[in-house]
């Protein structure tokens, strides 16, 4: 092991390696390279947690692990390997989830460094404030593809995962999941609702029937009824076709005149599963209900039934296992059939198994369920006319899986490893961020480090002084229960949240077990909770406080119920915004002209001169210079426009001044001139490292470069 052998590193660090404790969250695709690189670099105190267990598509990127360990926890696997290298090694596996209660502050307090190597955002949220928390160095990395990242987060020193807003996951509006996909992604999403709808957590926005409150039907409907004939149907026809069907949000029997209303799942036990039952339920008689909704087909391409029978005649065999084997084809109709059948053959044993409440969770790992919803998601893309895709693109699209390179996780491993070392020895300004791409940027860089460490973002609602944050929820349609489980545990990544009104001392949640149970299921608006009441969250367990400040919105039919909002400015109603913009307009107007008049008294002598001599180009107002701001380059393009208004310096930095030189002065460099009728470009060059150091200079060209016009020359020290 490096740090055994004398020379390799610094006697300080040497020492530091040997006494350290480490832990590693995640034993994937970077976690195996990371735990690799700290055994060899000579670390002997490490425990590294993950839930995952081994899955054969692992292999081909996570070396710590063969054939032989798949279905066995990744963490405990990960050990036995790492200690090969380093039998001394002392090493602890933790094959559980790293949000689990027994992993508090406490846990990351003997802790020098945390090394995080996970690929979801809730856990990257937990370990982040776990670690904010215990004041412990994370070294936070990841990959995407031919990218990697990896950054040091530590308190009040560097800016925390949460400081930076996040690009929000896609979703799609409900009435294109259930009545008008266009997109593989859409069908993707409805038959994964499909497999909660009848084995899964059932949730009431994951409906998967058709929707007759559409919009569009709705429009199809009125337009029916006010014709006075047949045709289309009406919101009665399509009601009375919903009437013979199960019900898919309602959890009970509902006695609704003389048809008992029973739910997907009930109604498929009953059938026993039959395979051509729910097929025919779910891709032909759903379909003919949409095609019902007139309406919807006017501009769209109508849908095609298909009846099981056609596919799969009786008596021929609907168990083929060698189809589901093929990842990359993609399968046909009659295929699809029979890879439903079988998957619901294998789900519905699995399902009946179960005792009491407990349901089956999706996985992209557990291969009934994904061939489940691939099988249904191909059926209804050929329904709707809709591109198919093999079984292998539908399980990355459904598990949001973006393809992991080897080498990508290895140079980020590496890059996380040589971090610690800087931390070990608090060489803090040496930490900063590194990005590994796929391509040299215009410096032949391909590991780009950022120039500096960005502090902390004061207005961040976890590692600022005062966190808050402004939520934007309907409160005459949201629940206390939906704002602990959408917004508080599903949004803001809090483990068992506390809320209260301070004003009043009202207690909406506990995370005390039957405290508030009687209040959850109340709407906010019940419980005096209206625009402009602050909330203070508090969940014991991250050690974490959270005031919100509620601002109620209406929602409409398809409109989210709330959005997280992190700065105040995002409320500020449109009608304000405008009237500020017109402010702003007034004074630029008024501040023009005070400058054609101050001009036209300097070209009548009223005025001082500013220019010295004659202007070798007409330079534009400062808010006429585009700036373009480019990751890779620091080179700065001024484009300038004609004016017949007397010249305005702009002055782009206090560094800039401006010398008009003899006419026999020496360029250091020739600029670039891009001819143009009307525009007079000037570019800035900068220094390369060969030339002899001194002030970067330009030289600004005129299309008529007659003699009479000095060069003008910019310096910038």
């Amino acid at each position: 092991m490096a740090a055994a052998i004398d020379g390799v590193f610094p006697p300080t660090l040497q020492e530091l390696v040997k006494k350290s404790k480490v832990l590693v969250v995640g034993a994937g695709g970077i976690g195996c390279e990371v735990l690799k690189n700290l055994v060899l670099s000579g670390f002997t105190d490490i425990e590294i947690i993950d839930l995952d267990t081994i899955d054969l598509s692992n292999l081909n990127r996570q070396f710590l692990f063969h054939r032989e360990h798949v279905g066995k926890s990744k963490a405990r696997v990960a050990r036995e390997s790492a200690l090969s290298f380093n039998p001394d090694a002392k090493i602890i596996a933790y094959h559980d989830s790293v949000t689990s209660t027994d992993y508090g502050v406490n846990f990351y307090k003997k802790f020098d460094v945390v090394l995080s190597a996970l690929d979801n955002r809730a856990a990257r949220i937990h370990v982040n404030r776990m670690c904010l928390n215990a004041d412990v160095p994370l070294i936070e990395s990841g990959t995407a593809g031919y990218s990697g990242q990896v950054e040091l987060i530590k308190r009040s020193l560097t800016q925390c995962y949460e400081c930076t807003p996040k690009e929000k996951q896609r979703s799609f509006p409900g009435c294109t999941i259930r009545n008008t996909p266009s997109e593989p992604i859409h069908c993707i999403v409805w038959a994964k609702h499909l497999f909660n709808q009848l084995f899964g957590e059932s949730l009431d926005d994951e409906d998967i029937s058709p929707d007759a409150a559409d919009p569009d039907a709705q429009d199809a409907a009125v337009s029916a009824d006010s014709d006075g004939a047949g045709g289309d149907a009406t919101p009665k026809v399509v009601a009375k076709e919903a009437e013979k069907e199960p019900s898919e949000g309602k959890e009970d029997d509902i006695d609704n005149g003389n048809v008992v209303r029973i739910n997907t799942r009930q109604w498929a036990k009953e059938c026993n599963y039959d395979a051509g039952t729910l097929f025919n339920k779910f891709f032909n008689e759903d379909i003919n209900c949409l095609l019902q909704m007139g309406n919807l087909w006017l501009t769209r391409r109508a849908p095609v039934p298909v009846q099981w029978d056609t596919l799969l005649a009786e008596g021929k065999s609907d168990d083929n296992p060698e189809i589901a084997k093929q990842h990359h084809k993609v399968w046909t109709l009659e295929e699809c059939a029979s890879v439903f059948a079988s998957a619901l053959k294998d789900l519905s044993a699995s399902f009946l198994k179960l005792e009491g409440d407990d349901t089956l969770s999706w996985d992209k790992d557990d291969q009934p369920a994904m061939d489940f919803v691939a099988a249904c998601a191909n059926v209804r893309s050929y329904i709707f006319n809709i591109e198919r895709k093999s079984r292998f693109e539908i399980k990355s699209m459904a598990g949001n899986i973006i393809p992991a390179i080897a080498t990508t996780n290895a140079i980020t491993a590496g890059i996380s490893v040589l971090r610690t070392f800087n931390v070990l020895e608090a060489k803090w300004a040496q930490c900063i961020t590194v990005y590994a791409r796929l391509r040299l940027n215009p410096r032949n860089q391909f590991l780009v480090p950022d120039a500096c460490l960005p502090g902390p973002n004061p207005d961040c609602s976890v590692c600022s002084k005062d966190p808050a944050i402004t939520l934007k929820i309907d409160t005459k349609r949201m629940t206390i229960r939906e704002l602990r489980d959408e917004v508080l545990i599903k949004t803001l990544n809090m483990v068992k949240p506390d809320v209260e009104v301070p004003l009043t001392s009202t207690v909406l949640l506990s995370s005390e077990e039957g405290e508030t149970d009687d209040i959850e299921g109340k709407l906010l608006s019940e419980m005096n909770i209206v625009d402009g009441v602050i909330l203070k969250a508090d969940d014991f367990f991250q050690n974490y406080e959270l005031r919100i400040i509620i601002s109620h919105f209406d929602a409409e039919r398809e409109d989210n119920l709330f959005e997280v909002v992190a700065q105040a400015k995002q409320l500020q109603p449109k009608e304000e915004e405008q009237d500020k913009e017109k402010e702003v307009e007034k004074k630029e107007d008024k501040k023009e002209d005070l400058e054609k008049s101050a001009k036209k008294r300097s070209a009548n002598g009223g005025g001082d001169a500013t220019d010295e001599g004659p202007s070798t180009s007409k330079r534009s107002k400062p808010t006429d210079v585009d700036v373009v701001e480019d990751d890779d380059d620091d080179d700065c393009l001024l484009i300038e426009e004609d004016e017949d208004e007397a010249d305005t310096v702009a002055v782009a930095t206090d560094k800039l001044s401006v010398q008009s030189p003899p006419k026999s002065g020496t360029k250091r460099k020739p600029s670039e001139v891009i001819e143009d009728d009307d525009e007079d470009i000037t570019e800035i060059l900068d220094s390369s490292d060969e030339e002899p150091a001194g002030p970067t200079k330009c030289k600004r060209t005129r299309l008529d470069d007659s003699p009479s016009n000095p060069i003008e020359v910019i310096n910038i020290d």
